[in-house]
């Protein structure tokens, strides 16, 4: 769809819009606006040519958007038009031979319009002649992960945004293996999107199943069972972050046989607007002061987060000077660890932009490892996958019935981990040290730059293509990768890897969620005789000299 060029076409194009919207709500939002636009009013010309520049694209990672009206904005349209788009290419793709015409599974969570969205993606892709079940009330993602391949669906749609702000939406789509899809799938399904015709001419069916609460115990005795026979004597505080994690953790960790949590009663609740947190994100500053505060009133042994659709879980320790919030790498090299102790088998596999530690935990165990693009729609297709994460806080640890992230399998095990530990005497830093003196201290940090131009990201990737650094944080740049260009083991996407001296690295690419361009960055001190702490400390001066750089060669 082009941009307006004038504003009688944008007025005619919103006025449209509006005749077409089944949504009251958005209806007269756009209704509004355009007659703010015909009074003179330049704000709302300006808001209304950003709604119709274009329309929200679907690609690997669904869509994701602000809503509102418009075709770039997330709304009841521009769902049922992708519903359309994804029950098609699900039709061609079943009399091509490739699939039977089997059932799709739709879960939401509880933000603003997920069930509104859920519902009108059953009536469409029911009207195109597929069986849909629904979930029956908002839950988690991983527990639409798990649905698809425990019920043997052709397809599951979630209806979520994830950890973004509140005023976003989105829409994520899984194939019959509950991976999220992946090229080319996502272009075919993006085809399909574009040639529905009006919504009025697109059928639809009220026979969607609702599910019963049978998938949910299923799915929590599955979660249950990773846990093994050990202590359970266990302090912990946890929040859902204002999400739909709440009730699912609790009810596994009683199954496990851990005490009920300590819940940070004001995010317990599920809660659309997030009254407590500017981002509803665990990395996010603020968002854990709350359980952070109570876990040091009740002298707490672990803190667990999840986002709101709980399919990320992050943890923090109490250490001689306050909490500490472990990072996505160091909880993911836990994980690891604790599972190859357990005897599994298969392949580790974690993201170009996550630690080297895991590669070397695979080494030692003589485990094959991989590596691949950001994201768990690459991660859950490496195959013989026995446990796989990358930094920003998603692990699976169950591949053969969550092919995804899921943050209260991860939960669950960190607990189990903090349980045994601290029957030793022991605590999860303890753990850590022990992964450092054999492997050496692999400590990481982030440079995280939020934009409100998209050009500002294009502008400095393209300037750190032009004027290459030859130098970060005191250590040689040895190499540097366009990943743009792809690999034999890489399929192509917009990012740059610096390979430094001393086993160092930098990666810098745009966020595929938001609009942030980001730094992942690496270094390696070896642990020698001295102790751990001392290389903790040579490490965060390598990792502030290395930020304070890379922010400098950003030019952001």
């Amino acid at each position: 769809m082009t941009s307006p060029t004038s504003s009688t076409e944008l007025l005619d194009r919103a006025r449209a819009w509006a005749d077409a919207d089944p949504d009251p709500t958005t209806r007269d939002e756009l209704e509004r606006l355009v007659a703010s636009v015909e009074s003179g009013d330049e704000a709302a010309r300006a808001d209304l040519a950003d709604r119709f520049d274009g329309t929200l694209e679907f690609g690997t990672a669904g869509l994701r958007g602000a809503m509102g009206a418009g075709p770039n904005r997330m709304n009841r349209v521009v769902v049922s038009r992708a519903a359309a788009g994804l029950a098609a290419y699900l039709v061609a793709d079943a009399e091509g031979g490739h699939a039977g015409r089997g059932a799709v599974v739709i879960g939401y969570d509880a933000r603003h319009l997920s069930e509104q969205f859920a519902r009108d993606s059953a009536e469409i892709i029911n009207g195109a002649g597929l069986d849909v079940w629904l979930l029956p009330r908002p839950l988690p993602t991983p527990v639409l992960a798990y649905a698809i391949r425990e019920l043997g669906c052709v397809a599951g749609v979630m209806v979520t945004a994830s950890h973004n702000p509140p005023q976003d939406n989105g829409y994520k789509v899984y194939l019959g293996d509950g991976s999220q899809i992946v090229p080319p799938a996502d272009a075919e399904i993006a085809k399909r999107i574009a040639a529905v015709g009006e919504l009025s001419s697109v059928p639809r069916a009220d026979g969607a199943r609702v599910l019963d609460e049978n998938i949910l115990d299923a799915y929590l005795d599955t979660v249950a069972a990773l846990a093994g026979d050990g202590p359970r004597d266990l302090d912990v505080v946890y929040t859902p972050l204002h999400g739909v994690g709440g009730s699912t953790v609790a009810q596994v960790l009683e199954t496990a046989g851990f005490a009920a949590p300590r819940v940070v009663e004001q995010q317990e609740q599920p809660d659309a607007d997030f009254p407590t947190v500017p981002f509803p994100n665990p990395e996010e500053d603020g968002a854990m002061d709350l359980a952070l505060a109570l876990a040091e009133r009740t002298d707490a042994d672990l803190v667990v987060a999840n986002d709101p659709d709980a399919d990320r879980c992050a943890a923090a320790v109490p250490t001689p000077t306050g909490w500490r919030m472990l990072r996505g790498d160091e909880v993911g090299a836990l994980l690891a660890s604790h599972l190859v102790g357990r005897g599994v088998t298969g392949t580790l596999a974690t993201s170009i932009v996550s630690s080297s530690l895991l590669g070397k935990i695979a080494a030692a165990a003589g485990l094959p490892y991989a590596e691949t693009l950001t994201g768990f729609k690459w991660i859950g297709r490496v195959e013989g996958l026995s446990f796989g994460y990358e930094e920003a806080l998603g692990y699976c640890c169950d591949p053969e019935h969550v092919r995804d992230k899921d943050g209260v399998s991860a939960l669950l095990l960190l607990c189990e981990m903090a349980a045994d530990a601290k029957a030793q005497g022991r605590t999860l830093l303890d753990l850590l040290d022990d992964l450092a003196t054999e492997h050496g201290l692999h400590a990481t940090d982030q440079v995280s730059v939020r934009v409100d131009d998209l050009a500002l990201i294009t502008d400095a990737m393209a300037r750190l293509r032009e004027q290459p650094p030859t130098e970060l944080g005191g250590l040689a740049v040895e190499g540097v990768d366009d990943l743009a260009e792809g690999s034999a083991d890489l399929p192509p996407t917009e990012g740059l890897r610096y390979r430094l001296a001393d086993g160092a690295r930098v990666v810098v690419r745009p966020s595929g969620t938001e609009p942030k361009l980001k730094a992942y960055l690496e270094v390696v001190v070896p642990v020698r005789d001295e102790p751990v702490e001392a290389a903790r400390i040579s490490a965060a001066t390598r990792l502030d000299a290395l930020g304070g750089d890379v922010r400098a060669a950003l030019g952001l």
